[in-house]
């Protein structure tokens, strides 16, 4: 069996992961929109392709970086909060009528917890989503364009992403009035994002979906304000009369049933 892995969109977590995956003797082919990285990406040993999607189309020598790879990791987010108002459906859909010409044979789908919108109380891959925010209503409808895929695919839901350089707490500092104080954080590190994606390629966890979340979930204003003091940073404001409950999400299936341990803590 082949064990060349492509990477599409080799970013803050595409790029570290591709560098594990080679540690562990996987050929990964990785994609760029920026030219500038195309030499990054080479001097990991990673082999490079600058392609960008559009609703329209895909630029980029799509065909070529999809020959041999027997797993596809699309790792693509929606961009919609900087004002980009393109479907990422239509993106998704492109994506996957390219996928199909091929002989790729297994998907991961790097998708988000805000599938799961605004419900309150205990969340898990059995809880029907409901997505609120326009990414997460086309995040939800791009699952499914990859499971209709007829490839063996597997949907990863990250929670908020947290690592090296990258902390919720950073754009929360010093901000007031925030509402949902008593809420529970629902975070993951890259670390654990890393890991998840080797122990399910090593494992053959196919067509699954599965909530990857760390298993503590402090309310907001306890982690914030503790995260802020750490960093010297001026703690959060929230306001005293929230009393929205929040949901806690859950990594049911990866911790009971794939016996998955958590290594990073998001303390």
């Amino acid at each position: 069996m082949s064990k060349t892995i492509g990477i599409m969109g080799c970013g803050w977590l595409g790029l570290p992961l591709a560098k594990a995956l080679l540690s562990h003797g996987y050929i990964i082919k990785g994609t760029t929109t920026s030219k500038e990285k195309l030499g990054i990406l080479k001097s990991e040993g990673i082999r490079p392709f600058r392609i960008s999607l559009s609703e329209n189309s895909i630029y980029g020598p799509i065909s070529d970086f999809l020959m041999s790879v027997h797993t596809l990791i699309v790792n693509v987010p929606p961009r919609l909060r900087s004002g980009n108002a393109e479907n990422y459906v239509d993106k998704m859909q492109l994506l996957f009528d390219e996928i199909r010409k091929s002989k790729v044979h297994h998907i991961v789908f790097v998708s988000s917890t805000s599938v799961y919108g605004d419900l309150e109380g205990d969340v898990d891959e059995s809880t029907p989503p409901i997505p609120k925010t326009e990414s997460g209503k086309q995040l939800l409808a791009s699952e499914e364009i990859a499971r209709k895929s007829a490839l063996d695919t597997t949907i990863i839901r990250f929670g908020g992403l947290i690592g090296p350089d990258r902390h919720p707490v950073t754009m929360l500092s010093g901000r007031k009035g925030l509402s949902n104080g008593n809420a529970p954080v629902n975070l993951i590190h890259l670390d654990d994002c890393i890991q998840i994606i080797v122990a399910l390629l090593k494992n053959n966890w196919w067509n699954e979906t599965f909530n990857a979340v760390y298993p503590y979930h402090p309310s907001k204003k306890k982690y914030y304000t503790l995260q802020a003091k750490k960093r010297g940073l001026s703690p959060p404001d929230y306001s005293a009369d929230s009393n929205q409950k929040g949901k806690k999400i859950h990594s049911r299936k990866l911790i009971r049933v794939k016996n998955y341990d958590f290594n990073t803590t998001i303390l």
